[in-house]
């Protein structure tokens, strides 16, 4: 699973979703969906824009985790 860690690189360079959605050209609903990890893709030249923006890497935007983190976490959670 691809985890999208967007937020903690808003909060790093003290950016608004709403700014960094108008320098990247996309809608902030747009955004919202690819920060809370509901998209099914993104486009690179919407990555590059966003890194180039927060001058960062795509590594710093996106995070890998194994299922089974992700199944654990729900069954002690719940």
């Amino acid at each position: 699973m691809i985890e999208v860690t967007l937020d903690f690189m808003l909060l790093k360079r003290k950016i608004s979703s709403k700014e960094l959605a108008q320098k990247v050209g996309i809608t902030p609903a747009n955004l919202s969906i690819l920060k809370t990890g509901k998209a099914h893709g993104v486009r690179f030249d919407t990555l590059n824009k966003i890194c180039e923006v927060l001058d960062c890497q795509p590594g710093d935007l996106l995070k890998y985790k194994k299922e089974e983190e992700e199944e654990w976490k729900d069954l002690k959670n719940g």
